[in-house]
């Protein structure tokens, strides 16, 4: 079976020019034939990116070459199919504006039929390989793009199971970090107008507010599974899961995205830190605390509000907002705060429950988890 011929469009509203290109190129293409810009838009229009190669007149009735160009301009076709403009005058400015148009040569006529059939079949070879190589391209771009998909689906399991681990270990629900990425992801997607993030930022921030625990698992059950408040003894050990988290995080640094090994780094190690420098391990203040480090802490304690612990029970929505607001779990960024006052009823919506306390043992415990927060 013979392969289909290659599509050639010859526009030229002179029929004899049009009969001389007609003739040199009947055997190695399939030749379409226009007397106007008109009619060549038309034939473009039908035959797209099917064409191998368009010759254009410049001078002509209607539309002239020039507005053939713009409209292949317009619809990105030149990119695809080549155009080679034929003139009977050397022009040095309609030169410049067809290349600034993107035609690929020029004809100046009278021509060597010879010559011209050469500088035809190159460009249309040269066309013709840069086209399949964007096609390979494409396919190779598509190819990675599933693969590296599959990759972070992987790695988010990854996430998950390590992270989930450390919260069983801790006697919580492993729900916890699925609400921790939602909250964070919540946070940021509404605080964009102070602090700019993209949502590829967010996604894989939210991702890493998984690991804000890790370090936990270093921590021995007597102080972790402890029911009851803490010693100073005790609350320093506890502290030291933001340190001995960003450890076990450096062991695989080098097998981790960089941006995405920060953004753990730097949510394990800075989740209790506290906007008026009152927090832990370093004692930051203000913005010296990333924007996301700043999101996962609130998220982490409003969700350990809401959540039972080993130390108290689940307080409502209301009374966990109550409790952030007023400061009763450390100072946040005032636009932080505002935003999460704003959140209120999406968040009520989405993690809100109604189990709370008796108010006598509400007031008991509010202490209680007040410290809890800021020691772990």
């Amino acid at each position: 079976m013979r392969d289909k011929k290659k599509l050639i469009l010859v526009v030229d509203d002179v029929e004899v020019n049009r009969s001389i290109l007609s003739n040199l190129f009947c055997d190695d293409f399939e030749v379409l034939e226009a007397v106007d810009g008109l009619e060549a838009i038309k034939l473009i229009k039908q035959h797209g990116r099917d064409l191998s190669i368009a010759l254009l007149d410049i001078v002509m009735p209607q539309v002239d070459g020039f507005g053939v160009l713009q409209y292949m301009c317009r619809t990105g076709l030149i990119s695809v199919v080549p155009v080679i403009l034929i003139t009977g005058e050397d022009d040095d400015q309609k030169t410049l504006l067809g290349y600034g148009l993107g035609v690929s040569d020029f004809i100046i006529k009278p021509f060597n039929t010879e010559i011209v059939f050469r500088r035809i079949m190159n460009v249309v070879d040269l066309y013709t390989h840069k086209n399949n190589l964007e096609r390979m391209l494409e396919a190779q771009k598509d190819v990675l793009e599933r693969q590296a998909q599959r990759l972070s689906d992987s790695n988010l399991f990854l996430i998950d199971a390590l992270s989930t681990t450390v919260e069983f270990r801790n006697l919580e629900s492993g729900q916890h970090i699925k609400r921790m990425r939602m909250l964070t992801k919540l946070l940021l997607q509404n605080m964009r107008h102070h602090y700019p993030l993209s949502d590829e930022e967010i996604n894989v921030i939210s991702m890493a507010s998984s690991m804000h625990d890790i370090g936990k698992i270093a921590i021995p059950d007597a102080v972790l599974l402890k029911p009851g408040p803490l010693t100073q003894a005790e609350y320093e050990i506890m502290k030291t899961h933001t340190i001995r988290g960003c450890e076990i995080l450096d062991s695989f640094s080098s097998i981790q995205d960089r941006d995405y090994y920060t953004y753990c780094y730097e949510i394990c190690r800075h989740h209790h830190e506290r906007w008026n420098g009152c927090g832990y391990p370093d004692g930051l203040k203000g913005d010296e605390i990333s924007i996301w480090a700043q999101a996962a802490s609130l998220a982490d304690v409003y969700d350990a509000l809401t959540s039972v612990r080993v130390y108290k029970q689940a307080y409502t929505h209301k009374k966990a907002v109550e409790m952030i607001v007023g400061g009763e779990c450390g100072v946040f960024n005032p636009k932080l705060l505002n935003c999460f006052i704003l959140l209120e009823s999406a968040l009520q919506e989405q993690f809100g429950q109604e189990s709370c306390p008796e108010p006598g043992e509400a007031a008991a415990a509010g202490g209680e988890m007040a410290a809890q927060m800021t020691l772990s």
